[in-house]
């Protein structure tokens, strides 16, 4: 394990903390996915094209750098 495993794993543990945290908590708001609408305003049709152009645009450059 490197300085970088640490850093990177303690990120996600602290997310994946706060994200259970959240589902407990049951607040309107508190979730990632309630917070990635709200940023997005996948309500309108011009957020939820952004946000769709953008997750695919991230997830088949992502696939691609993996498995480059």
């Amino acid at each position: 394990m490197n300085p970088a495993d640490a850093v990177w794993g303690g990120l996600i543990l602290a997310g994946a903390a706060f994200e259970v945290y959240a589902l407990r908590n049951a607040r309107v708001g508190d979730t990632l996915s309630e917070s990635t609408r709200r940023w997005f305003r996948v309500h309108t049709k011009a957020g939820a094209v952004a946000f769709a152009v953008g997750w695919t645009g991230f997830a088949v450059w992502y696939l691609a750098h993996i498995l480059d």
